[in-house]
């Protein structure tokens, strides 16, 4: 039969890949042992602290069968009274244990993962590396998914595989000894010869636990294939549909609803056929799951019914030969009944991996892009500096060559450009946000740098909290904010300071434009770098704010990119961005606005 989609084979470079990703994710992970010993060692202590008391209580059990199967072979009522009075101690203590293993597990659960994702969310936002990673990585990266549920999904299991395997490991050992000592020897006579066989019932559970074991890996072995191409399946589904939500309107406007139902039935028909295959995989490991949970019970049953029939077993030692060669069969059987779920986290591992790979490649690849890095650094006095800034698109491509400037205290420029001269890169690596190309960027030592993009960011919370955002201390008088909310024409909002909503949906383009002007009223920075600020303001109201500039914000200095007519008159200067004949990239050339006072107060009076 033809392989379909999901059961496409692994090529070697993928295969490497993936090792690559997981040897990644290792390295990381362990490292909550060596950052956070007191806590981890001590969690990890008791959880196998836990395991041995726990077991210890299995083996009572097993030995509290025997007692009370041989009393009740007896009818020896006092006996039998006795052994309740022992279950129920023995019931009490397991469920301790199990309370104190559910509280130690899971916090050994929540404390790594804890650790692990502060580690994660580090790594993508330092140094601007959550934005540089949509260029270099694409979309397909999902950081947000990686580090949210495939990180839980990574650490949950390996305390529970742990715990798992070592009580595998540890009752086998035990309930192999009870085998040897109660299951004794048997003697029996085949072709006329006799033989004898210390210890069988071992060697019984031993050959019935590989037979299980090698048919289920046999028939289970496409699965842990099949549950990572689900996986993968599942992911893709859940980006297009946020794809979807965070477009709605854009969506909506164009009349994009159909082709976008499309493609969703389209991803999630592909998801169908994924869950498919894992379906068929379970569904034939069923034969074996299902014919072993009705033949290990039985079987050390009948194989110890011949020893009991001639009296050299009694009841009691047959049951609790019978409760530990199932005991043994569960031990032995883990790593097959566990399938699924190590197949499950292999995939989450691999995907948390791949994020850490594509944040580790990622200054490679800034270098290998452009040749070099732009470096961002402190200027000798409290001037904006350029010194020989080559800008690059992260392919190599040059955009911008060798400019050169300086920007004194409060001057006011403005960027001009034909489109795709590099208007908006230039203003990108003025913020530290753009690597690519060589140069220097030099800004004043501990000045406050105001990033103003054309769709301000509007976080969750409070209006206030959008409003003082990203401060995180010195927070001012109401008085002060109220007061930037009338200046930027938002008194309407005064009153809902403190109402929790969605404000990214609820404000305008333009209020939230005015938003991000207010947020400079209330704290004023250094330096100003705006983006197509007042692209979504009337010019009424473009006026008012841009006004600011040259009054309640005249000592920041701005950097501008806009392309409405009217900006020049509240800057200083300009920088045109312009090809000469034959050239693929930019330079910039200079001129001021020797008028612009005299521009000010004409607006001024017109409005």
């Amino acid at each position: 039969m033809p392989l379909d989609k999901t059961e496409t084979p692994v090529s070697e470079d993928e295969g490497a890949a993936r090792r690559v990703a997981m040897r990644r994710f290792l390295r990381l992970a362990k490292r909550f042992w060596i950052e956070e010993p007191k806590q981890a060692w001590g969690l990890t202590a008791a959880v196998f602290a836990l395991v041995l008391v726990t077991l210890a209580a299995q083996v009572g059990i097993n030995r509290w069968n025997r007692f009370f199967f041989d009393a009740l072979d007896q009818k020896d009522g006092h006996l039998l009274l006795l052994g309740v009075g022992i279950i129920a101690a023995l019931a009490l203590a397991t469920a301790v244990f199990a309370v104190l293993m559910v509280h130690v597990r899971m916090r050994l659960q929540v404390r790594w993962r804890q650790w692990l994702t502060r580690k994660l969310i580090g790594k993508w936002l330092a140094e601007r590396r959550f934005y540089q990673l949509t260029i270099v990585g694409g979309d397909d990266i999902n950081p947000e998914y990686r580090i949210g549920e495939d990180t839980r999904l990574a650490t949950e299991p390996v305390v529970d595989f742990a715990i798992g395997l070592s009580t595998a490991i540890l009752s086998a050992i035990a309930f192999l000894g009870i085998l040897w000592v109660v299951g004794g020897d048997i003697n029996f006579t085949l072709g006329g010869r006799e033989f004898h066989v210390p210890g069988y019932m071992v060697w019984v559970a031993i050959l019935y636990s590989v037979i299980a074991s090698a048919t289920m890996i046999k028939i289970g072995r496409p699965l842990i294939a099949c549950v990572d191409s689900k996986n993968e399946g599942e992911a893709q589904f859940r980006y297009e549909l946020t794809r979807v939500r965070e477009s709605a309107e854009n969506i909506a406007l164009i009349g994009g609803d159909d082709d976008e139902k499309a493609r969703l039935d389209e991803t999630f028909t592909d998801l169908v056929r994924r869950w498919i295959n894992v379906i068929r995989q379970q569904a034939n490991m069923s034969w074996v799951l299902n014919a072993n949970t009705v033949l290990a019970p039985v079987a050390p049953l009948l194989l110890g019914a011949p020893k009991y029939l001639a009296g050299s077993m009694t009841l009691g030692e047959l049951m609790q030969v019978a409760a530990a060669f199932l005991a043994v069969q569960t031990a032995f059987n883990w790593l097959v009944d566990n399938a699924i779920r190590l197949a499950e986290w292999n995939a989450s591992s691999q995907r948390v991996g791949v994020l850490l790979s594509a944040l580790a490649d990622l200054e490679t690849d800034i270098g290998n892009y452009a040749g070099g890095t732009i470096i961002l650094g402190a200027s000798p006095d409290d001037k904006l500096r350029i010194e020989n800034l080559s800008i690059s698109q992260q392919n190599g491509k040059l955009l911008i060559a060798d400019a050169e400037t300086v920007i004194a205290p409060g001057e006011k420029v403005l960027v001009k450009g034909e489109s795709g001269s590099g208007k908006s890169t230039l203003i990108r690596a003025m913020a530290g946000l753009w690597p690519w190309g060589a140069g220097r960027i030099l800004r004043p030592e501990g000045a406050v740098v105001a990033f103003m993009p054309q769709r301000p960011y509007i976080p969750l919370g409070t209006l206030r909290h959008a409003l003082l955002y990203p401060l995180t201390s010195d927070t001012p008088d109401d008085a002060v904010i109220i007061e930037a909310l009338r200046k930027t024409g938002l008194t309407h909002l005064a009153s809902r300071l403190d109402e929790d909503e969605q404000w990214n949906r609820i404000l305008s383009g333009g209020e939230q434009q005015r938003v991000a002007f207010a947020r400079l009223l209330i704290h004023p920075p250094d330096i100003i770098i705006m983006d197509e600020a007042t692209s979504a303001l009337d010019e009424l109201s473009q006026a008012r704010v841009m006004d600011f500039l040259t009054h309640e914000l005249a000592a920041s200095t701005v950097l501008s990119v806009g392309h409405r007519p009217g900006l020049e008159a509240w800057h200083t200067r300009e920088i045109s961005l312009v090809r000469a004949p034959g050239e693929v990239h930019a330079h910039a050339e200079e001129r001021r606005y020797p008028l612009a006072r005299k521009l000010f107060k004409r607006l001024r009076r017109k409005n």
